[in-house]
């Protein structure tokens, strides 16, 4: 595979590219600051009591049930996706992008798996993960080694290890699984791309990530953990809302469809995953309530979610183009639920 500087000229960065998702002017806030700021407001029952009465929908069993489970999901996932996008913020802000280039093994076979490790001690969320790993690319970093990276970042980073642990208490071996799980995933892509992967499908991205000189790294840092939390916060309460609504209003006859086949349990959830967009830090504490299915079934769902979800799609075609972002997604996902199958087999 050529040199990653041969796949496109880069575009000169637009002065105002890194300010513009972390603002929130009046009126033109993000979707998932809206949804939050609902749900929040929805779920301050005693104050929707006090205006609506006893004797309405807010008291229905169904609905304080609900309630009481996103209310618990939310709380216990908090801190970690706060200390997580701090984390997220600082190391984008002030580690240099060289430094990976450094470290790295020039054998692109080797540097792959030394890149998926990495993210144990580099944290990151999903949303910060693909444009680091496009200024990796465009820094000298092989693309392997870079969409290695930017797979194990959000799956495996100490943040998502702890809240995993707390949210499975006593089940030290569904943390050791889903470390397992998902550093065979992503050294696994990475040689899937050195292998397959075609230089035409790859649009080298515009937009820088990591420190400029000129600019101030408090204010970079500012501008990172706002946009990340904001619109990470957002997806959180969209998954507790999902994950609650899921556990209160779908029959126990269909969950046990579903749950009672260790194929389609794994599958379901796996897609469940994929559509409900949860953000690695607090996705544990989701798959934690799902209790009807199977510990493989549940794994799955905390090793397909980080790498493969509905905005990680999304971003991946902004930052590399759709050619890439569809195949990667679609082959992201098989190698997700065969790691989460095989290693759920062996430890769980």
């Amino acid at each position: 595979m050529r040199h990653p500087e041969g796949l496109a000229k880069p575009q000169q960065p637009d002065p105002t590219a890194e300010a513009a998702p972390a603002q929130s002017a009046a009126g033109n806030l993000p979707v998932p600051l809206i949804v939050a700021g609902l749900a929040l407001a929805l779920l301050a029952g005693e104050f929707g009591y006090s205006l609506l009465g006893n004797d309405t929908w807010l008291r229905h069993p169904g609905f304080t049930a609900w309630q009481t489970v996103v209310v618990a999901i939310t709380v216990q996932a908090l801190p970690f996706l706060l200390f997580g996008t701090l984390i997220s913020g600082a190391v984008n802000a002030f580690v240099p992008a060289e430094l990976f280039t450094r470290v790295l093994p020039r054998n692109p076979a080797l540097a792959v798996p030394v890149a998926s490790a990495a993210g144990v001690v580099l944290p990151g969320c999903e949303c910060a993960s693909v444009p680091v790993a496009g200024s990796l690319i465009r820094r000298g970093v092989t693309p392997a080694a870079a969409f290695a990276f930017l797979l194990s970042a959000p799956a495996i980073n100490p943040i998502v290890l702890a809240s995993t642990a707390v949210a499975f208490p006593g089940s030290p071996e569904m943390v050791a699984a889903r470390l397992a799980a998902s550093l065979a995933t992503s050294a696994a892509m990475g040689w899937l791309w050195m292998r397959f992967g075609r230089e035409d499908w790859l649009r080298m991205p515009a937009r820088h990530s990591g420190h400029e000189h000129g600019r101030s790294r408090l204010n970079e840092f500012r501008l990172g953990f706002q946009h990340d939390f904001l619109h990470a916060g957002g997806f959180l309460v969209l998954g507790a809302m999902a994950a609650a609504a899921f556990n209160v209003t779908v029959p126990r006859s269909v969950l046990d469809m579903f749950a009672g086949s260790p194929w389609m349990s794994v599958l379901f959830l796996a897609a469940l995953a994929v559509v409900l967009a949860v953000c690695s830090e607090a996705d544990a504490f989701v798959a934690a309530s799902l209790t009807g299915f199977s510990p493989t079934a549940r794994l799955a769902f905390m090793v397909v979610g980080p790498m493969v979800d509905l905005k990680l799609i999304a971003l991946q075609v902004g930052t590399f183009g759709r050619a890439f972002a569809l195949r990667f997604s679609a082959a992201t996902a098989v190698t997700a639920v065969t790691c989460s199958v095989v290693v759920g087999w062996w430890l769980l």
